[in-house]
C-alpha cells in the first residue's frame, strides 16, 4: 500500500470531524467521507462568459504575454479568418470550450465589381490599398484622365487604352495594364497585406472598376501572414507548451 493511501485510511480511521477531513497531499486537496472514501477536490475555475474583443493583434499578444486570468492553463490560437483571431481553451470535462479573447481587424470597405467615378475611384486607389507598382501606375491613369477622351477608350477585351494628359496642352494614349497586382488592406495592420490579382474595367462616366481574379487564395496567405506574426511575438509561450497555434 502506497503512504499516500495508508495516510488517508489512517485519517479516516481515527474519527476526524467532517469539518478536519480535508488533506493536503502532493500539492492536491483531498476530502474523506465517513465511509472513508476519499476524493480529490478540484480547484474551481470562472469559466468566461463572454469573449474580450480586441481590434489588433498586438493587443491580443499582450493579453496573452500578461498571464492576467489564465496562468497555468493551455491555450489555442485559432486563426480563423484573414481578419479574426480566437483565444481559447482546452476541451473541458462537459465538451465545452472557454472562449477567452477574439481579435476582430478594423478593415476598411471597398466595393469590388462596383463602377465608381473616377474621383472616387482615385481617393479609394490612396486610401483602401497599399502601395504597388501597379497601384502606382493605375493612380497615374485616373488622375490624368480627359474626360472628352473617355468614349474613344480602346478594349481588345483583355487590356484597355485611353487617352491621358500629358502636358498642359498635351495628351498621349496609354495601355492599361490587366490584370494588375494590388494589396488592398484586407487584414490586420501589424501584417504584411497580401498582394493578389484583379482585373481594372473603365466606362463612360469615366468611371472605374476592379474585379477579383485570384480566387480567393489570398486569404490563405493572409492567414499564413498572421501565423508568422504570432510565432513570431510568442516564442517563449509556445516553447513552454502554453500555447498552440492553429492556422
Amino acid at each position: 500500500m502506497d503512504l499516500t493511501k495508508e495516510a488517508l485510511q489512517y485519517l479516516a480511521e481515527n474519527t476526524i470531524k467532517p469539518k478536519e477531513r480535508v488533506v493536503k497531499i502532493g500539492g492536491s486537496n483531498f476530502v474523506i467521507d465517513e465511509a472513508g472514501h476519499y476524493d480529490r477536490i478540484k480547484p474551481r475555475v470562472y469559466n468566461a462568459k463572454d469573449p474580450l474583443i480586441i481590434k489588433t493583434l498586438t493587443g491580443l499578444v499582450d493579453y496573452i504575454k500578461s498571464n492576467l486570468e489564465r496562468k497555468e492553463a493551455k491555450l489555442l490560437l485559432h486563426i480563423e479568418k484573414p481578419d479574426e483571431v480566437s483565444l481559447m481553451g482546452l476541451l473541458a470535462e462537459d465538451g465545452s470550450r472557454e472562449y477567452l479573447a477574439s481579435a476582430q481587424a478594423i478593415v476598411p470597405r471597398f466595393n469590388f465589381d462596383y463602377y465608381l467615378d473616377i474621383e472616387e475611384f482615385n481617393v479609394a486607389l490612396q486610401s483602401v490599398f497599399a502601395s504597388t507598382a501597379d497601384r502606382d501606375i493605375l493612380l497615374k491613369v485616373v488622375g490624368n484622365l480627359k474626360e472628352d477622351n473617355v468614349k474613344t477608350t480602346g478594349d481588345d477585351g483583355v487590356s484597355q487604352a485611353v487617352t491621358i494628359k500629358t502636358g498642359v496642352a498635351t495628351a498621349a494614349d496609354v495601355k492599361v495594364p490587366n490584370p494588375v497586382t494590388l494589396a488592398p488592406y484586407r487584414t490586420f495592420i501589424e501584417v504584411k497585406q497580401p498582394e493578389s490579382k484583379f482585373i481594372f474595367r473603365m466606362k463612360d462616366g469615366p468611371r472605374g472598376a476592379i474585379f477579383e481574379a485570384d480566387g480567393g487564395a489570398w486569404r490563405n496567405q493572409a492567414i499564413l501572414n498572421i501565423k508568422t506574426f504570432l510565432e513570431e511575438q510568442l516564442t517563449n509561450e509556445i516553447a513552454s507548451g502554453k500555447i498552440t497555434i492553429l492556422a
